[in-house]
């Protein structure tokens, strides 16, 4: 008996185009993380109207990394406080 999750495929729409998503997660969670990037990508689109999808896609991918890595930041510093407050 394996306790590995079974992976999944879904079928995702970002920016018209169909996807499909491999993942352990379940689908409503694939599906919410597809919701989200489209949602992304269209507002980058709409500010942008002229940049073709890849470079949407850059630039989706650039903010996502940077929100990352202020709260990897930030979750650091409440670590560091956390220890320190023992």
């Amino acid at each position: 008996m394996s306790t590995a999750q079974e992976v999944k495929s879904v079928r995702v729409q970002i920016l018209g185009e169909e996807h499909i998503v491999r993942g352990q997660a379940s689908e409503e969670y694939i599906k919410a993380l597809a919701a989200s990037v489209n949602e992304r990508m269209v507002e980058v689109q709409k500010s942008n109207p002229l940049l073709p999808r890849y470079r949407v896609a850059i630039l989706v991918a650039l903010n996502l990394l940077n929100e990352l890595e202020k709260l990897r930041a930030e979750h650091e510093e409440l670590l560091a406080l956390m220890e320190e407050a023992k």
